[in-house]
């Protein structure tokens, strides 16, 4: 990772816990294993916009493992998409950031993804209609592995087949952890790409905390017909050490012993966390 992508996603970082410390809840192990994916969409030029007002919106994303909202609410505030300082709103009384996301209460969230499993479908929805609306745009959708014990994921993941999505995108973050333990543990035997190239997509691996090896996955041209996916392999917690790989911390903040070691790792100032 190059020096300027290091030190956004430094920064991320810090806004998210910040965030989240102060709002008192946050799924932040979750966050931070996202975080590389969601700025090399936003702010790396893989996503093309248009306006957000405009019925003639371009690409999509969906955020589907929507526990980590924290993490899009922080890359949107960066990227310039929303009200400056909204960011620091976060579950404050009254306002409209959630912690999971839900459209309608803020700009650029195309979908309400607090239950796991919905996103993927909407996603095919979306991807339809661009289709037939003979659109040059994509439709890209954020998954975690954990939510693809869901079967609406594989429900979905047919139909985009079916219906010869090529202009649909799919990002896995493989961090290999849920809620109560480790996937391979709780699924067993997981395979994803083979499982996924058995569905008939076009499956391609990264680093997942690599902007670069991110956005070359993203921007190659999709297999006439066929959906793609992108194996991003993550660090649950990545950025802390006391979180990384640890699924205790899959919903929790810091007690006052380890909000130290935050502040140490992250370089936060004394008086910044309030």
């Amino acid at each position: 990772m190059n020096g300027t992508d290091a030190r956004d996603c430094l920064e991320l970082r810090r806004a998210i816990f910040l965030a989240g410390y102060r709002g008192g809840a946050a799924h932040l192990a979750s966050c931070f294993s996202s975080v590389e994916i969601l700025y090399t969409l936003y702010m790396k030029g893989v996503l093309d916009l248009g306006q957000w007002d405009s019925r003639e919106r371009h690409d999509r994303f969906i955020l589907s493992k929507g526990h980590a909202a924290l993490a899009l609410y922080a890359v949107l505030d960066r990227a310039g998409l929303i009200r400056p300082g909204r960011l620091q709103d976060y579950l404050k009384p009254g306002c409209r950031l959630g912690g999971e996301p839900r459209r309608g209460e803020l700009e650029w969230v195309e979908a309400t993804t607090g239950s796991l499993g919905h996103g993927l479908p909407t996603a095919v929805g979306l991807a339809l209609a661009q289709k037939m609306d003979k659109t040059p745009y994509r439709t890209y959708v954020l998954l975690g592995d954990g939510e693809c014990e869901e079967g609406s994921v594989w429900e979905a993941a047919a139909a985009a087949v079916s219906f010869s999505l090529d202009n649909l995108v799919a990002v896995l973050d493989c961090n290999g952890l849920q809620k109560t333990g480790t996937v391979p543990d709780i699924m067993k035997a997981v395979h994803w790409k083979e499982k996924w190239e058995a569905f008939g997509w076009t499956v391609r691996d990264a680093d997942g905390h690599d902007p670069e090896s991110i956005r070359e996955c993203l921007l190659l041209e999709a297999e006439p017909g066929k959906p793609s996916l992108i194996i991003a392999h993550t660090v649950k917690g990545k950025g802390v050490s006391l979180m990384e790989g640890n699924p205790q911390w899959h919903y929790r903040l810091p007690n006052r012993k380890e909000l130290k070691r935050f502040k140490e790792e992250l370089g936060i100032a004394e008086g910044e966390v309030v």
